[in-house]
C-alpha cells in the first residue's frame, strides 16, 4: 500500500508549517496554529460529476 500525500497547508490558519501527528495514521499537527486535524478518505459520490452543454462542471444528482 502506497503512503498518502500530505496536506499542503492548515485548513484552520493556511500556515505550512505541518508535521504528523503520533495519534495515528491521517493525524496532523500544525506548529503555527498549535492545532492538530486528522484527515481521511470517506468514499466515492454515487452521482459523481456532470458536465452540461456549455462545458462546465456541476454536481449531478437532483435537479
Amino acid at each position: 500500500m502506497s503512503e498518502r500525500a500530505a496536506p499542503f497547508y492548515c485548513p484552520y490558519c493556511g500556515d505550512e508549517d505541518l508535521r504528523p501527528s503520533a495519534e495515528g495514521p491521517g493525524a496532523w499537527e500544525c506548529a503555527s496554529c498549535n492545532r492538530a486535524f486528522r484527515l481521511s478518505f470517506l468514499g466515492l459520490l454515487a452521482t459523481g460529476l456532470r458536465r452540461d452543454a456549455e462545458g462546465t462542471g456541476e454536481r449531478g444528482g437532483a435537479t
